[in-house]
């Protein structure tokens, strides 16, 4: 089957062809770092990736960027209201994501760009954008006049009857029906700390929110890239805004694919802190739920679909899971038994009969009907429904003793290719951030995967790590330590701080 993908430009599936044949450029909306994420932001994160690890699995080489917006109002506002320096502001804030992306087992994107080191990027798209009369100034600021940039609305469809020449918005968010002019680059306001804007060529000022994703995507990835991704929310104004900076600028295509996933409910409604329904990861961990059984319940509805979570749902996850643990604890039982040879002789005659032919043939099967749905737009409920039928039928067959210890391993093998290094709803070598391969690196490879480790991701880690020995949580700490071993990642704890260096 060939991969094919729902395109919100479209409104279709189509067949997924990459820019460069077997490589994929994927750049993925990553927080606002004013606050801890909330389980509708989780949700996205990991529905991504869940989508990376299918790439990987099918053979592409994939580069993904997922951006950290550390410079915007939201920003801005929390840095004040603590009276600390942006930057150590959003510091914190980075830390908490990555300690919740950890949790739940997500793979690392390739480089996570902050804003804020991006600036001189920001500044040279907004002069490109001037050479080519795509802006203005005014009230000291850059503004983008969409009336110059005809393709405007294409991906959201929206209707741009309504817009009056000269209309502006100078936040960074705006309602869905507000069409107008918007800041590529805004001048320093009264008020505002020193660390929120920097002195440029444009004057002193900070970068539009939209702005920062068109230019760090565009550095990472190219001019023109194979996927964007993001939730519903950013269709409009953020997705939007980004093709009219980006192909305003280059004059080519930006993304040959927009993806984005869905609310979360709660209950059925909207999450809000006002209505009590707001969670955040440390939130449903303090109830007791695990973090594999958050995840099942975050993949288990396809990223197209709204998801309504529930706290029976989250009960029916874990017990999910549990089913899948179970068959592996009991597979691992029947591999151990190869000694055996009367059972094993046994095994050989009822076999065939009982378990309906070749189990080879049944593993394979379940494997084709796994990634007929992964292929099918990422469609993880049809995968999940898949990976059980097999996990219903092998349960039947171990009750009758009808595999062999040859059968278990297979059967074991599915289990963690699918649950552990697809979805990442049993432990694999995938969730740490290793490849999926049961095999040892040699030091080569373990040398060039710690180049590819991003150096925002080691900070924030090592931040994390901070926190735990502060609350004299040694058990989190060694567990960080480990990690970015995996990683190829070694700390040396000094009298100075932390000090870590790649493995040579």
């Amino acid at each position: 089957m060939t991969l094919r993908l729902y395109n919100t430009m479209s409104r279709s599936l189509e067949e997924f062809r990459p820019v460069r044949p077997g490589k994929i450029g994927l750049y993925t909306c990553g927080p606002t770092v004013y606050n801890r994420v909330h389980i509708g932001n989780l949700r996205t994160f990991v529905w991504e990736d869940v989508m990376c690890r299918v790439f990987r699995a099918l053979s592409y080489e994939t580069t993904q960027v997922m951006n950290l917006t550390d410079i915007d109002d939201k920003t801005i506002r929390g840095a004040m209201a603590a009276g600390l320096p942006l930057r150590e502001f959003t510091d914190r804030h980075i830390a908490t994501f990555f300690a919740d992306l950890n949790a739940l087992g997500v793979v690392p994107a390739t480089l996570y760009p902050r804003a804020t080191d991006h600036i001189p990027e920001m500044v040279a798209l907004v002069k490109k954008l001037a050479a080519r009369g795509h802006t203005y100034e005014s009230d000291g600021s850059v503004w983008f006049r969409i009336a110059t940039f005809p393709g405007y609305g294409k991906l959201s469809k929206i209707d741009l009857s309504a817009v009056k020449r000269g209309a502006r918005v100078a936040d960074d968010e705006y309602d869905k029906e507000d069409v107008r002019d918007f800041a590529v680059w805004k001048v320093a306001k009264e008020g505002e700390p020193e660390s929120a804007t920097w002195t440029t060529e444009l004057g002193r000022g900070r970068p539009g929110w939209h702005l920062e994703c068109s230019a760090m995507s565009m550095k990472y990835l190219g001019e023109t890239f194979d996927i964007h991704t993001g939730a519903v929310d950013n269709i409009f104004p953020h997705h939007e805004n980004e093709i009219a900076q980006s192909e305003g600028a280059t004059g080519k295509p930006f993304v040959n694919f927009w993806l984005h996933a869905e609310h979360l409910l709660v209950d059925g409604e909207k999450m809000a802190k006002s209505k009590g329904n707001f969670y955040t990861l440390p939130d449903l961990l303090e109830k007791a739920f695990s973090p594999r059984a958050i995840r099942y319940l975050l993949v288990s509805v396809p990223y197209r679909m709204k998801l309504n979570f529930t706290f029976d749902g989250l009960k029916a996850a874990a017990s999910a899971v549990e089913r899948l643990e179970s068959l592996d604890l009991r597979l691992r039982e029947r591999e151990g038994r190869k000694g055996k040879e009367e059972e094993e002789i046994s095994l050989k005659v009822n076999a065939p009969e009982a378990a309906g032919g070749d189990f080879a043939e049944r593993v394979s099967a379940a494997h084709r009907a796994v990634f007929d749905s992964l292929e099918d737009d990422l469609n993880t409920a049809g995968a999940l429904g898949a990976l059980f039928s097999f996990v219903k039928a092998t349960n039947v067959d171990l009750e009758a003793g009808h595999l062999s210890p040859a059968d278990a391993t297979a059967a074991r093998g599915l289990l963690h290719e699918i649950a552990g290094n697809i979805l990442g709803i049993m432990p694999s070598d995938a969730a740490s951030g290793l490849a999926s391969s049961p095999s040892k690196k040699s030091p080569s490879e373990s040398s060039s995967e710690s180049r590819d480790v991003d150096e925002t991701w080691i900070d924030a880690r090592i931040a994390a790590r901070k926190a735990a020995k502060k609350t004299r949580d040694f058990k989190a700490a060694d567990a960080i330590r480990d990690e970015l071993l995996g990683r190829g990642i070694v700390l040396e704890d000094t009298p100075h701080g932390v000090r870590w260096k790649r493995k040579p």
